[in-house]
């Protein structure tokens, strides 16, 4: 594993990311949420789930080192008196979740229909085509706002792991169509290079070329696409969050903070929306600085 790492930091790619400050940075902001979101019940001062810990005479405290009352909330509180530091840190759980699941999910079911269409070609090739440009023809937003409703109005009393599960599809039936073009088109480039045709040439089966072979030399543009893929992702779940048709009100999302916080913004409480878009900006500018140092590192040609 050691020497893994040694090897992976003396490549090309290795010196790229140590050359470049950005990145590094990038990389530490996003280790920091990432480590934070996992590890959210021993580093939160509070647990936003438990009702029963709630004080509603703490509602809408403003940020403070040393508040009046016995409790310390160091970025305020919301309306229902929870921690907002506490909420920013099982938000950005829910964030990164719904936004590597759904991302995931969309990259699977986009190479497997990039790698068949750009293989096989014919009817497979247009047909697929032909739905990734109906895909394409709807704002994804639109497309996320109809899939996320309809699912809700579908289980108006389903738990909340339904409502994730309608959240995390929803993204994806928008998402996965850039991963399938991609894919799509370096498949017909690698398809016709030798080694394939060697591979026919020998017996080997179409699927274990397309795993095998094609498959490992078309993911270097799928990874980027992935990794800015993710701070879309979380800003859609933020959007629906705020919009009402994401994750249910009783969990901290990031969306679900701002949207309770806009009500009371021109009141006075401004954290309340401030540091959680704060958060989500933060997030989302970490991921896509470290997607474009990866698409960088891995094109020679942008260097």
């Amino acid at each position: 594993m050691k020497n893994r790492l040694f090897g992976w930091l003396d490549s090309d790619v290795g010196y790229s990311f140590r050359t470049s400050p950005v990145a590094i940075l990038a990389a530490a902001i996003a280790l920091v949420c990432l480590i934070c979101s996992i590890f959210a019940g021993w580093i939160a001062p509070h647990d936003p789930f438990d009702l029963t810990t709630l004080v509603l005479s703490d509602a809408r405290l403003p940020p403070a080192w040393e508040p009046e009352g016995s409790r310390k909330y160091l970025l305020g509180t919301d309306d229902q008196g929870r921690d907002i530091l506490s909420a920013l840190i099982y938000g950005a759980r829910i964030s990164l979740v719904v936004g590597i699941a759904s991302v995931v999910l969309s990259m699977v079911i986009g190479v497997a229909f990039g790698l068949l269409a750009g293989f096989r070609g014919g009817w497979i090739d247009t047909f697929l085509m032909r739905v990734c440009d109906v895909m394409l023809s709807f704002p994804s937003i639109l497309v996320a706002l109809l899939i996320a409703g309809v699912g809700r109005a579908l289980f108006p009393d389903a738990h909340d792991t339904v409502a994730f599960g309608v959240l995390i599809v929803s993204i994806t039936l928008t998402g996965w169509v850039q991963y399938a073009r991609t894919v799509r088109g370096s498949t017909m480039v690698e398809r016709n290079k030798e080694y394939v045709q060697a591979a026919r040439v020998t017996g080997v089966a179409p699927l274990r070329i397309m795993a095998r072979h094609v498959l490992p030399n078309v993911m270097g543009p799928v990874l980027v696409l992935a990794t800015i893929h993710v701070a879309t992702a979380i800003i859609t779940e933020a959007t629906l969050s705020f919009l009402g048709v994401g994750v249910p009100p009783t969990s901290p999302s990031l969306g679900t903070l701002i949207r309770v916080g806009n009500d009371y913004l021109f009141s006075g409480e401004w954290w309340i929306t401030i540091f959680p878009g704060l958060m989500l900006i933060l997030i989302a500018l970490s991921v896509n600085l470290l997607g474009d140092w990866l698409r960088d590192a891995l094109n020679p040609r942008l260097r």
